[in-house]
């Protein structure tokens, strides 16, 4: 086996490049505090298609275009493609994979799908079992509010704990040459479970597994803080944030101004969009467009990136089940010359 594992940790012996990566959001989150950064905005929610799921389809293709265009990839070089999003039998991934005449794993980790699938892809690529893979996740406000918790028709009002699913996507090329950062390493989480029933608090369901994963990457690889320029959660928002610390000083460890969260950073705006944003786009489009902009421009040079995922559905909401939660972690890196 190529890459050496540690506890839930794999060391990657021959790092995938990441050679091409891009972002793609609605008109809110353009407009938020991030908007800048993001590749392609949508003039309006549907895309211009005629439903919220042809949209969202339209959405991940567009950014497909946008991620081979500005790299040396052809469709024909890729081995593999690794995806998923937040609706039923993974519809986006899958209508959008069938575009392509290319192998297709679809994954569902809710929240945590696109860091899943890089993991997944690395190690494929550390396996010598492929060469080139595209990931990417998906996830639009309107389609996941109705599948998870009600249609907006209802008129279902927002409580201060309660996070806005995230309009957008991201999608990643992995190879070997190009690009200028890497992934050296992947700690795969396990499910969590503490007992939280409340889905308009998913951060407080997600920060539990966001605490395990961070723990055991550290102890899998001797590393701590000092070891990372950013430590940045997926989607906790701004609670989900709070109670990661908490959770983590009862250990000893303190990350300070190191930790951000993506949906947090992506909503600010707390009347409007109450703990921040959530969703698969949280993460998939905020890492490719700053978070790896910064590392090239050497303004960071190595960043944990932990995915977040509550791993509910409205059946087991109904039958009063709790929420489990997963959290699966990556580490990007700048590529050192001559690496």
């Amino acid at each position: 086996m190529a890459d050496k594992l540690q506890g839930q940790s794999l060391t990657y012996e021959n790092p995938p490049h990441i050679v091409g990566q891009g972002s793609i959001v609605g008109p809110e989150e353009a407009e938020g505090p991030m908007g800048n950064s993001f590749d392609l905005v949508c003039e309006d929610v549907k895309c211009g298609e005629k439903t919220w799921e042809k949209g969202e389809k339209k959405m991940v293709s567009d950014v497909i275009d946008y991620t081979l265009g500005s790299s040396s990839i052809s469709p024909d070089d890729i081995d593999f493609i690794i995806a998923g999003d937040l609706l039923d039998q993974l519809i986006t991934a899958s209508f959008v994979s069938r575009d392509y005449d290319i192998p297709f794993l679809g994954v569902f980790g809710a929240c945590s799908t696109i860091i899943e699938a890089l993991n997944l892809g690395s190690m494929k690529m550390d396996g010598g079992f492929a060469d080139c893979v595209l990931c990417f996740a998906s996830s639009n406000y309107q389609t996941a509010e109705r599948q998870f918790r009600t249609p907006i028709e209802y008129g279902d009002q927002y409580t201060s704990n309660k996070q806005w699913t995230v309009t957008g996507s991201g999608a990643y090329l992995l190879g070997w040459l190009g690009g200028q950062v890497w992934i050296t390493h992947s700690t795969i989480g396990k499910v969590i479970d503490l007992g939280v029933k409340d889905t308009q608090d998913l951060g407080s369901a997600m920060a539990p597994a966001a605490a395990d994963t961070i723990l055991q990457h550290f102890m899998d690889l001797n590393r701590g803080p000092q070891d990372y320029d950013l430590i940045l959660t997926g989607d906790l928002g701004r609670i989900g944030k709070k109670n990661l610390n908490t959770l983590l000083n009862e250990k000893n460890i303190e990350l300070g101004d190191k930790l951000q969260d993506c949906g947090a950073m992506i909503f600010s705006d707390e009347n409007k969009y109450g703990a921040g944003g959530s969703g698969c786009a949280a993460s998939a489009t905020l890492v490719a467009s700053h978070i790896i902009p910064e590392i090239i421009a050497g303004n960071l040079n190595r960043v944990l990136v932990v995915g977040t995922g509550a791993l509910f559905s409205p059946l087991t909401v109904l039958q009063n089940e709790s929420i489990p939660s997963i959290a699966h972690a990556v580490v990007i890196e700048k590529i050192p010359e001559g690496g």
